[in-house]
């Protein structure tokens, strides 16, 4: 894939400006690999080029930096956009129609597990701007979103170390199913607290 090589390589040569540069553009809606990149930056990690938490904090301001202009392009700009940009964007109609679905059915949540559905990502930050989501419930769902998705990738890579290519272009699959036990799992907690609390 040259796309995969181009971005590796760029970020090779580039170290955290590239790791940055790339999140950025992958999240707003570039075709950029984002889940393999910093698979092979947790590699690199493992290989002592980069440091594990400068590479999370990177990563991390990356993600955030990308979701948030995703979500003002929304809020300011909103359709208009998507017909006239969308598609090299990946901000289709039938995306949104389907990100909105989940808003209905899920909440804000979507924002943190949209991270794990590449395509979706972007998608679910513009459909906030758009649906004029307040700026402080988007930021608290979309960057804790965020840190769970750098941290998971990136220690996952840091972990494999040599044999990251083996199972990079595989594990956002198991990652998502993971992830969404960890939200079921939490969600189910804080609910029997919450009623227990009540009692």
């Amino acid at each position: 894939m040259v796309v995969k090589d181009t971005v590796l390589d760029f970020v090779t040569n580039y170290g955290y400006y590239g790791l940055f540069l790339s999140l950025v553009l992958g999240i707003v809606g570039l075709p950029i690999p984002d889940e393999i990149l910093m698979t092979y930056c947790g590699y690199l990690v493992s290989q002592s080029v980069l440091n594990y938490w400068f590479t999370l904090l990177t990563a991390l301001l990356g993600s955030m930096t990308g979701i948030t202009i995703s979500y003002w392009l929304g809020r300011r700009l909103g359709l208009p956009v998507v017909e006239k940009f969308g598609r090299r964007l990946g901000v289709t109609e039938a995306r949104l129609a389907k990100v909105n679905g989940w808003y209905a059915r899920f909440g804000k949540i979507v924002l943190m597990i949209g991270y794990f559905i590449p395509g979706i990502r972007h998608v679910t930050a513009f459909a906030a701007g758009m649906s004029r989501m307040k700026y402080p419930p988007f930021a608290l769902f979309a960057y804790l979103g965020g840190l769970i998705w750098t941290f998971t990738f990136i220690t996952l890579g840091k972990s494999l170390g040599v044999h990251w290519a083996q199972v990079s272009e595989i594990t956002h699959r198991f990652v998502l199913w993971f992830v969404l036990l960890l939200v079921v799992v939490g969600l189910a907690l804080g609910l029997y607290y919450w009623r227990k609390r009540k009692v």
